[in-house]
């Protein structure tokens, strides 16, 4: 630690990659906050956990018991006889006996991306509603065809106010803020869709993950998916980087041979003059375009292709890492994958066995470098490494079954919220902070010299 804080002072270590380090040895001591409690206004399930984009200071939670509600996670609003628990009350809470409240159990809510004056629930009562949250009032709602599972907007979106929606039927269905009504559907699932995840680096790109075991890519400007992810289409570990490609390639490139100035015509691809004069070279990508020319279907539309599935079960959960390259699904099947987002293939990283649920979404997180991720095991929480798929941490406190994780990168805290009505925080332990400040104070009287006052 002290000579990573020297490095840094010195210019020998770059800031970002100093603070990469600290929150990675911060998340490595995460355990039960012995310092912050949040007070659960919530008298049914918590399904959703989510903070906002702008300040990451304000959390957002809904319940089966039809009720929402906002925390300062910030600024505690009590504590504890001892003075050493902070306690968060909510700031804000919708329930049944709202007006405009839901009528059954909300299933999701999400925070508008660029403001906390607005935010989205979507419930089992049909209806998905936009909340203004200043005057916890319904600015505008949209009727869907059934239970609705999960919504989502898109992070990175400057052009469009679109929520995606997933519900009991086939289609995604896409609710345009601005307008108050649907900007299109997206068909292409034979069942419900229980997981919408957008894009982390495209504001056109959706992702879903239906009850037929189907997770497909859509691009909304157009009509239909153009890929559905095959569990059988495989690639064994990460994908190499840009530097080691780079160098790969221009070491594979063909060296001229020596056999005579001939020698280069015979390495020529063949070519075939038509009747308007215009030359095909016989390549392996013309090939390909002359077979696939007899399907005019797009991609994904293909009827090979679009039966693919990527879980034996229905997908319940999808998870983007920060740079968008990399996708994890979870399933009923109690299978946890990791995609290659770029070639669409299962990445066949083997994550140890664990059960998860099959009846309802789960919610999953990843940390801020995106080498752990969170994920609901039934009464517990575990964290698996990325990469290897091997077990990091096993974290219990809930009484009953975890439906939603949440990472705070900001103060690298962990949100989980369960059956048992509780949101757990999940904090570094301060043990470490005190032995850091005895140290440096314990340095700073060594640095004392005699004409110190």
């Amino acid at each position: 630690m002290w000579k990573e804080i020297g490095d840094r002072e010195f210019g020998k270590l770059r800031p970002n990659l100093f603070s990469n380090r600290i929150k990675s040895a911060r998340i490595a001591s995460i355990q039960l906050s012995n310092y912050k409690d949040i007070i659960s206004p919530h008298r049914g399930s918590v399904n959703s956990l989510q903070v906002d984009l702008t300040e990451g200071r304000y959390l957002l939670s809904s319940a089966s018991d039809a009720s929402v509600a906002v925390y300062d996670v910030q600024r505690a609003t009590d504590y504890d006889e001892s003075g050493l628990i902070a306690k968060h009350k909510h700031i804000l809470l919708v329930d049944k006996q709202h007006e405009q409240g839901h009528k059954y159990a909300i299933s999701t809510a999400n925070w508008y991306p660029i403001d906390t004056g607005l935010f989205i629930t979507g419930s089992y009562d049909h209806y998905v509603n936009v909340w203004d949250t200043n005057t916890t009032q319904v600015v505008v709602n949209f009727k869907m065809p059934g239970k609705v599972y999960k919504t989502a907007m898109s992070p990175v979106a400057t052009s469009h106010m679109l929520i995606a929606a997933g519900t009991e039927d086939v289609q995604v269905r896409l609710c345009d803020i601005s307008s108050g009504a649907f900007a299109h559907t997206l068909s292409g699932h034979r069942d419900g869709v229980m997981s919408v995840e957008w894009s982390a680096s495209s504001e056109w790109v959706l992702v879903t993950g239906g009850c037929d075991g189907a997770i497909r890519f859509w691009d909304i400007r157009r009509a239909g998916c153009f890929r559905v992810l095959d569990q059988s289409h495989t690639q064994l570990g990460r994908r190499p980087s840009l530097l080691t490609r780079s160098t790969a390639s221009k070491g594979s490139t063909l060296k001229p041979s020596s056999g005579g100035p001939n020698s280069s015509a015979k390495g020529r691809p063949s070519q075939k003059k038509m009747g308007n004069g215009v030359s095909i070279k016989y390549s392996a990508i013309a090939r390909q375009v002359r077979g696939s020319g007899k399907q005019r279907l797009h991609p994904g539309m293909l009827s090979s292709q679009d039966r693919a599935t990527a879980h034996y079960g229905a997908v319940n959960g999808l998870k983007m890492t920060n740079d968008g390259m990399y996708l994890l699904s979870a399933g009923s099947d109690s299978r946890l994958r990791l995609w290659d987002i770029e070639s669409g293939c299962n990445t066949l990283v083997n994550f140890e066995t664990s059960r998860l649920q099959a009846t309802k979404a789960t919610q999953l997180a990843i940390s801020h470098d995106s080498t752990l991720v969170f994920v609901p095991c039934m009464s517990t929480t575990k964290a698996f490494d990325l990469w290897s798929g091997k077990t990091m941490m096993d974290l219990r406190g809930h009484y009953e079954n975890v439906n939603c994780c949440l990472y705070n990168s900001l103060d690298q805290e962990l949100f989980t919220g369960g059956n048992d009505r509780k949101i757990l925080v999940w904090s570094p332990s301060r043990t470490t902070t005190e032995e850091l400040e005895g140290r440096e104070g314990q340095s700073f009287a060594i640095d004392q010299d005699n004409w110190s006052d």
